[in-house]
Formats: structure tokens, sequence, C-alpha cells
């Protein structure tokens, strides 16, 4: 099946005149996942999103699959356990998209340091066995100073002592969100993007049934009536429960901006992901990682109170990063005119959650006496004269404040809320990337008994753990042999090792399907025959409906590509206009907004005023 501007047509159609079982409002990563599970369980699902798929909050992370790293901080064995349990699963139905990238953290002696030589190592080691990671080339390491530096020669010598590294995944975040929707789409939802929520339907009851929409493409209303609605819509929460007029629940979505910034490798050059304290003392830490051949760097954790629909870079924000870079690679001398690219998102905190250890805030800390007794039962497990419930139960009563609350009973996963209001509203809110399988697990599940108490409709749920999002078919176990394998096939096509593989890396087994179109295309003059390819596969089957989809969200063009963007950006424009068919003022406009964001990216306005 295809999954394009017609089909988005055709899935308009079907919910206005069909009765859903679910109506899932957002389509980020969580909305994402759970229409890929309410659809692949038999569920008659439907989802919108005002903005293309995840624009507002899923394409604007750190793009990495945390294994829980914030939480040894306070060796929250329990939530690591769980991170790790539930990362390994996302690279078990995405094996494509997490890839494994170990981390380097430097340890410098500075007061208020996260950690020092010896807590780091007793921490990666734990980590280690809660991950399962016996793997020889993931397993943790220490280095020493000279170590460090050999590898890093750029990073801060003085006062540095060592690092630690251990395994972490990088992640393409937007790409996750797609392969999920385009899974959902396929076992039957009907998905649409660039369609917003109005108002909430009730029916003689009060109870909700449905929402009144507005196809943001066309500026039609229409009614799409459901047994069941699903409010995922991330920071917008919150918006979303006011659109009922009859809503009396309290705000809960206390949203924090984080910005990162992309410069050259040539001029900050990192061999891994890299991340350390700030420096400041300020309880935050910063990473530093490589990425095509640009390194980004971030991420900041401040409240946010502006247009969620468009948060930006600040100066603030970006004097902050570039004087903490600065500060670690003393010899780089960053300035705002050697960034080519950045982002701005927010991250959907619940306010009662307390406050955010995201990147600082409230991360707790240990006494003296409870730091011992921690050390002490962790080395005992290490020598398996220890289980882990003897760990927890130090854990439980040592003096800290541990980094977020404990999670509350309608919480499926740490930091996340699914809650139904009295009107029959559910909501599910808050959480991490990581865990977006796991909340959409807990969220069909009540989908599942509520439809079958109060409709009577019984439903057998899909095996979400071993159930593969879209281009996801290959065996998590042989990535690397599988896709050199996949990118073959392009090879043979005529494709060159470099645009197949790049290719097999972004698309896992649908590779295949747009190495496929060489029979039918010719490359696009401006374009090479793998950008035809991807253009035309973005179009056709991941309904990519304006060019700043294809640049951002489809690929990771204008953020790790900005050296070719402008040389491509034309013929991108030209093809899409021909495809769909545009006029010339629609044309105009479509690029009109394309420059307006590269320039946002570039942050143009920024270095114009500090010219």
């Amino acid at each position: 099946m295809t999954f394009s501007s017609k089909t988005r047509k055709q899935a308009i159609e079907k919910m206005k005149t069909e009765t859903l079982d679910l109506l899932i409002i957002g389509g980020g990563i969580t909305g994402a996942g759970v229409a890929l599970q309410a659809s692949a369980s038999g569920m008659k699902t439907g989802l919108i999103e005002m903005q293309d798929f995840a624009e507002g909050t899923s394409s604007r992370s750190t793009k990495l699959v945390h294994g829980g790293l914030r939480y040894l901080k306070t060796f929250d064995v329990e939530v690591v356990a769980d991170t790790v349990q539930e990362r390994a699963v996302v690279q078990s139905i995405a094996p494509h998209i997490p890839k494994p990238d170990p981390m380097l953290l430097p340890i410098y002696d500075e007061p208020g340091a996260t950690f020092n030589m010896f807590s780091i190592k007793v921490a990666m080691d734990l980590y280690d066995r809660l991950a399962n990671v016996t793997d020889p080339r993931y397993t943790n390491y220490m280095l020493t100073k000279e170590e460090v530096l050999e590898r890093e020669p750029q990073l801060q010598g003085e006062r540095l002592l060592g690092g630690g590294v251990y395994l972490d995944f990088r992640n393409n975040d937007a790409r996750l969100v797609i392969e999920n929707i385009k899974q959902a789409a396929q076992d039957g939802a009907q998905i649409a993007s660039h369609v917003q929520a109005q108002s909430i339907l009730h029916d003689e009851n009060g109870q909700v049934n449905g929402v009144r929409v507005s196809d943001l493409l066309t500026g039609e209303e229409f009614d799409v009536h459901a047994r069941l609605v699903i409010n995922t819509s991330g920071p917008w929460s919150d918006f979303v429960r006011e659109l009922d007029e009859n809503d009396t629940t309290p705000s809960q979505m206390r949203p924090t901006k984080g910005v990162h910034l992309v410069v050259d490798a040539k001029k900050l050059s990192v061999p891994q992901p890299t991340y350390f304290d700030t420096g400041d003392q300020d309880g935050r830490m910063i990473f530093v990682i490589p990425r095509e051949d640009k390194t980004y760097f971030g991420t900041t954790d401040t409240d946010y109170h502006g247009d969620f629909n468009h948060p930006t870079v600040t100066q603030e924000d970006v004097d902050y990063l570039l004087e903490i870079v600065n500060r670690r690679y003393p010899e780089v001398d960053l300035t705002i005119n050697d960034i080519e690219a950045s982002w701005a998102g927010l991250r959907p905190l619940i306010a009662s959650n307390g406050g955010s250890d995201y990147n600082g805030g409230n991360n707790g800390s240990l006494s003296d006496k409870s730091f011992d007794e921690v050390v002490a039962v962790v080395s005992k497990f290490q020598r398996n004269e220890a289980t882990r419930w003897d760990v927890e139960e130090v854990l439980e009563n040592v003096e800290s404040t541990l980094s977020e609350s404990e999670a509350s009973p309608s919480s499926v996963s740490r930091g996340s809320a699914l809650e139904t209001a009295t009107n029959g509203l559910i909501t599910l809110a808050g959480g991490k990337l990581t865990d977006y399988r796991k909340m959409a697990e807990g969220a069909v599940n009540l989908v599942q008994e509520t439809l079958e108490n109060k409709f009577d409709l019984s439903y057998k749920l899909a095996d979400s753990k071993n159930y593969p999002v879209s281009g996801g078919k290959i065996d998590p176990a042989n990535v690397d042999e599988e896709l050199e394998k996949i990118a073959q096939i392009g090879i043979e096509k005529g494709l060159s090792k470099e645009e197949s593989v790049y290719l097999a890396d972004l698309y896992g087994s649908n590779a295949p399907k747009v190495y496929a179109q060489i029979d039918e295309l010719e490359a696009v003059p401006g374009l090479s025959l793998a950008d035809t390819l991807s253009l035309h596969y973005a179009m056709e089957e991941e309904m990519a409906l304006r060019p700043i989809d294809f640049f951002w969200r489809r690929t990771n063009h204008m953020l790790f590509m900005r050296d070719t963007l402008d040389a491509i950006k034309q013929p991108v424009v030209d093809e899409m206009a021909r495809f769909y068919d545009w006029s010339n003022e629609e044309k105009e406009k479509q690029m009109e907004e394309l420059n307006r964001t590269i320039a946002e990216s570039d942050l143009s306005e920024l270095k114009q005023r500090n010219a």
C-alpha cells in the first residue's frame, strides 16, 4: 500500500463517515506508538496531527535512545533497569533506527561534579549488569587522562582526571515516528496530517464521542466520531483538554525548552558521543555528538511559556551553549558564525512530577553516609553476594531526593501519566522517548478494557514487544550484516556504495522498495539518483506534503547536510510542484516557507545582530 496525499484524502473521507473505536489526537512518538498497537490489534483506529508527523516535539530531541543515563546520578537502579530493558525492546522492533554508539564521559576535579573516577566505575558496572551488556565491544571501561586526550585532543585537559565509556544508542527521532505511523496505516489505521482538533463532541450523556476537526489544507470542518478519544499531543495536552468547554481538569503540563546547535566536524571533532558537566555547578550536563560530517551539542533545559507551535533559539541559548563548549574545548573558539543549523524543541514534562532532572533541576544528591551504603551494596551485588532487591532496599532508605518523583498509580512509565477524565477523554502525557512503546502499551490496554466494558467490543492485543515497525523487518541481532545485504541490492541496480548504504540505513527493510523505483525514475535535474529516489518515496510512501517535511523529518538534510541544501532545494521544490501539480502561487509559498525555516535554523537573524 501507499501512504501519501491520496491516502490522506481517503482517510479523511472514512473518518467522516465511520465511527472509529479510537481516535488519536497527536502524531508525535506517543500517538504513533498508540496508533501502531491499536491498529495491529484490529481496532478501528484514526489519528489526526495538526502539523506534519513529529513536527512539534518528536523531531527535536537530542536524538539518542537513552539507557537511563541520567539516573546513574542517584543510583536509581529500578529506573535504569526498566529503561535499559525498554531500550532493548525498541532496538528489536526498529533495528534500523537506534544504533549502538558508546558514550564518553570525561571526569573533572571540580566542585559539584556529578561523578568522580570511583563513583563512575561503580555506576557503569551496575549499569552494564542491569542492561545485560556482555558484548565486549560495548561493556564499559575506564580511560586515563592521557587516553581521554589522545581520543579527543581538543578536550580541556585542565583538572581532567580521566573518563568512563559505556553503551548508549544514537537515534533518528523523526524516522522512528514515521515508521510507527506507516505501520499503523498499513494495518488499517486512518491517518491524516494537517488536521486540527477544534472542539470535543459529546453524546447525550455528556461522554466524549468524537472531535470537530479542521482540514488545514482545505479549510473544511467536519466531525469525526469515535467510541474513545485519546489525547497524545505532548506539550499541547492541556490545550486539547481545554477544547472541551465542560472540562474542569487543572493544567498538568510544564514544558521545558531544549536547544541544540550544529557545527562542521572540521571545527569541532569528536570521535564518539561525549557527555560532561557544564562546569558551572548548575547540575547540568551537555552532550557533544558526531553525526554525518557534523557535530551537534546541547541541550538547554529552561521553562517555556512562549508559542508552543514555534519555539525558537535565542541569543541567550546560543551564549550559554557556546560558553560551555568553548570552555571544554578551549582551542576551538566557536562563534555564532560557526553554527550551520539549530533546533529548539519542547519536552512535555508533567508539573506534578517535580523539578526537571532532564538536564539539571531537582536531580538530588546523596549524603556521604548514604553514598557509602550504596557503594557497599553495589560492590556486593557485583560479587554476587547481594541481589538486586538488596540494592533496592538500600536505595529506598538513602537520604536522597531521587531524580523524578515516584510514578503515580496512573503512570505507565516514570514521568508519564495516563488518565481518563469524567467525560471519558483519555490523556497520555509526559514520559520520555525511550518509553514510548511501553506508554502506548499501557494506553492500549486501557482502551481494550474500556471498549469491552462500555461497548461490548473484544480485541486481542498485539504483542508490541515483538511487532516490528515499518522498515524493521530485519534481524536485530545482525543489523549490520542485514543492512549490508540490503545495500547490495541498490549497488547492483547502479547506485554507488555510499548512496546505497545511506538509503539502507535510512529505510531498513523498506530500502528494496526505494531501490525498485530505479526502474521507473530518472534522476531529477539538479538531484542525484539517490535524492530523487528518496524524495519520491517520501511523497508516495511517507506523506511528505511540503519541502520542509522532506528536508527535516523524512531525511536529516536540513540539520546535518547543510552544505548541499542550497544546491538541491530548488530542484526538490520543482519536483514536488510537478508531482502535486502546484500552482505558481503555491510553489512560491512553499519555497518561502522553506527559506524561512532554513534561515531560522541557520540563526540568520541572530548572526545579523552579532555582525
